[in-house]
């Protein structure tokens, strides 16, 4: 990792797409990951949208306390807050986990934790032991890989719940479509790390929102990856999430929000609506493999102010 890379976040800081025949829908048909494991076909992406429901879990990694708030789709009535602990919806979910900023915690996250878990999704939300709010702010934990490694954990445990005997859990996860992850700034990063100096191979999809270059791609990493920035950022250098996207082979996209910082996008309303629909349409693609979703991506980012790029076909 280049020095470049280590010394771009200002510390004040609190808180036309293209297609082949060789696309990752391809993947549901095939029944084989590109890595070429078998795995089981994709379960059908919902239709409809869900009640959220939450549960917490006081999870650990060594000597750091991971409390990991899962959101899931629940039964009962789409809207409204999530109630803890409900019983959980008809069906099997993939695991999308998500990381936050500097200060934040699941909760402050809202805007980009729940429309998953509404869409169909599983979503392990850890708070991170030095970086949430009312901690001192230690970034150090994401360059050196401590939060990468975190949310390994939390994948690790998340899934284990499947096979967890009387847990409501139990069968209700997909752990054969591979998992996502997402995360804004700092959780941005430790998304991007998964990816690159902390791989974890069991990713399919991710999201950095707002994120830097924390290395080189890694290959045994093999994942959709969309990148969501404004590109008047001042914390998070835009140029270097662009790197970060040069560098990874295809299936990726770069969704830029023209004259936009760092989180106008997330709780302003700088295209929040446009944000969620593509950042919610591509893990439907990468994990429900819903090609439809896929084919809406180019519309979904199309409004004034945001600029779509993508290349979509597998490299190679």
């Amino acid at each position: 990792m280049t020095l470049q890379r280590r010394t771009v976040l200002n510390l004040g800081f609190a808180g036309a797409a293209t297609a082949g025949a060789s696309l990752l829908g391809a993947h549901q048909a095939l029944g084989e990951s590109l890595t070429g494991q078998d795995i089981a076909p994709f379960q059908d992406a919902p239709t409809d949208p869900f009640a959220i429901g939450v549960r917490e879990f006081a999870w650990s990694r060594g000597d750091r306390r991971l409390t990991t708030r899962i959101f899931y789709p629940a039964s009962g009535d789409p809207g409204g807050e999530p109630t803890r602990d409900a019983p959980i919806a008809d069906g099997v979910f993939p695991v999308c986990e998500f990381s936050h900023g500097l200060g934040g915690n699941p909760e402050s996250y809202a805007p980009l934790v729940r429309p998953l878990a509404a869409a169909g999704f599983i979503v392990p939300a850890p708070v991170f032991p030095t970086t949430s709010s009312g901690t001192e702010g230690n970034i150090g934990d994401v360059y050196n890989g401590n939060q990468s490694k975190d949310v390994s954990e939390v994948i690790t445990q998340t899934l284990a719940l499947n096979d967890a005997s009387g847990d409501p859990f139990a069968g209700r996860i997909d752990v054969d479509a591979g998992v996502g992850v997402a995360g804004h700034s700092l959780g941005g990063m430790t998304t991007h790390g998964l990816l690159t100096a902390w791989p974890d191979d069991r990713i399919a999809a991710a999201v950095p929102f707002a994120c830097v270059d924390m290395g080189n791609p890694a290959p045994a990493v093999s994942a959709n990856v969309l990148f969501v920035h404004g590109d008047q950022d001042p914390i998070c250098q835009y140029g270097l999430a662009r790197q970060a996207y040069d560098e990874l082979p295809a299936p990726k996209a770069f969704l830029t929000h023209l004259g936009i910082g760092h989180d106008e996008y997330i709780w302003g309303d700088a295209n929040h609506a446009a944000t969620v629909a593509t950042y919610v349409d591509w893990m439907r693609w990468s994990l429900y493999g819903d090609t439809a979703a896929r084919d809406r991506l180019a519309q979904d980012a199309e409004a004034p102010g945001l600029v779509w790029d993508a290349e979509l076909a597998i490299s190679g």
